[in-house]
């Protein structure tokens, strides 16, 4: 069962799952080759040893140089002309008449074409993508093989004509969403025909690594944390907003975001703005093995995106018994019961945030039922291996029929 994975980039701190998943395909029999667009998102000196070994045995798409990349147009041009000129047509037309929008759709046929020549260079007959399906959906075309693709939302979703959604299904040989709410947007977006391509598998953490951090009654200061991007769609100045709110009312509260991105700056000024210097913390970018390290003193996990998927950092602290707090929107409901195993608040609304961080801040034995509740939540249903083994399970049944068939018989 050989299988490539195409990464838009790897190894990624936004996206460390994917490495986890990759490692544990492989522990199931599969050999697993990955390519990734881009280089890694951090020098190698600041990788951990895994992501070093990953990083050794990756190709890197972008990496390969112009002359070895006109090199490949060349040869594939010569060796298969008709499907080269027909698949560039299609890469203009993804451009939808856009300059920038046929600009980057001719960067991605380009990767394509590298990124194919290096899977028949590995005899590699099958592709599974993340984070770069539009180069996935260009290259199978082009190239002889089978791709699948995960979507994990909610981007994809947003502009399902601009993302090229049908085109994207329509050449997959079926599509992974991590979500109940994943699941309802794309059938929304298909046609009914297209409905037995969706398979439903979620993604998951390990639940040893993440494991609880020490129960802090009556903490000083009580200690709020906020792990991801710092990013627009992040919604972050609504949680600098609502901290203020309960500074005001006298509260020893201390806010650390865990994450760097464009919005740093910005986020920066509006705590000073607030005059919350001494209450917001930014810890900046971290390896991410480091951090059940930073959120050992976390006494709550606080989200304000006005978009996700179902996200892993959620999943990473409640495996830890922190509470979490988030917006109930998209996939977060289906991780998150509000009141049985965190709390949940209207997206962008600071004064329902601030009212539930107050309600744990004046709670300790809510906090702790919240916190133990969560992680039962995570064992049970967002647990890597468990997920990771379910996910193996559909790619044998989906590109792999005879070794699910040999698997059932030996059963």
């Amino acid at each position: 069962m050989r299988l490539a994975y195409l990464v838009g980039q790897y190894p990624a701190l936004p996206h460390s799952y994917i490495l986890h998943e990759v490692r544990v395909l492989r522990s199931l029999g599969f050999t697993v080759e990955v390519a990734s667009i881009s280089g890694p998102d951090r020098p190698a000196e600041q990788l951990t040893g895994i992501e070093r070994e990953e990083m050794a045995g990756t190709f890197y798409v972008k990496s390969v140089g112009a002359g070895r990349a006109l090199w490949a147009q060349a040869a594939v041009l010569l060796t298969r002309p008709v499907r080269y000129l027909r698949t560039l047509a299609f890469s203009f037309s993804l451009g939808q008449g856009r300059f920038r929008k046929t600009l980057y759709s001719l960067f991605y046929f380009a990767e394509a074409v590298v990124f194919g020549r290096w899977m028949q260079s590995r005899n590699l007959a099958h592709v599974h993508i993340h984070y770069a399906s539009t180069v996935g959906l260009i290259a199978a075309r082009l190239y002889p093989f089978t791709a699948a693709v995960t979507l994990h939302g909610s981007t994809e979703f947003l502009d399902p004509e601009g993302f090229h959604l049908r085109r994207k299904v329509a050449a997959s040989a079926f599509v992974r969403v991590i979500s109940q709410y994943g699941r309802g947007e794309l059938m929304r977006s298909l046609p009914y025909t297209e409905w037995g391509k969706i398979e439903l598998c979620r993604l998951g953490i390990d639940p040893v690594v993440f494991s609880p951090r020490p129960f802090r009654a009556h903490p000083s200061p009580f200690e709020i944390v906020s792990i991801g991007r710092l990013s627009a769609e992040k919604g972050q100045h609504v949680l600098i907003a609502a901290l203020e709110r309960l500074v005001r009312q006298g509260q020893d509260v201390r806010l650390r975001f865990l994450g760097d991105g464009p919005d740093r700056a910005e986020l920066e000024r509006d705590a000073a703005a607030r005059g919350l210097e001494g209450q917001v913390v930014f810890e900046g970018a971290f390896a991410h093995a480091r951090l059940p390290e930073l959120c050992a003193q976390a006494d709550v996990c606080a989200l304000t995106s006005f978009r996700e998927g179902i996200p892993v950092s959620l999943m990473e602290a409640m495996a830890m018994e922190i509470p979490c707090v988030a917006p109930r929107i998209t996939g977060i409901p289906e991780l998150i019961e509000d009141g049985a195993d965190g709390l949940l608040f209207a997206p962008a609304d600071e004064e329902e945030l601030a009212a539930a961080l107050l309600r744990l801040i004046g709670n300790p034995d809510l906090r702790r039922r919240l916190g133990e509740a969560a992680r039962q939540r995570v064992l049970r249903e967002y647990d890597l291996a468990a997920n990771t083994a379910r996910f193996a399970e559909i790619l044998r049944r989906r590109l792999f029929p005879g070794h699910s068939l040999a698997r059932q018989q030996h059963a």
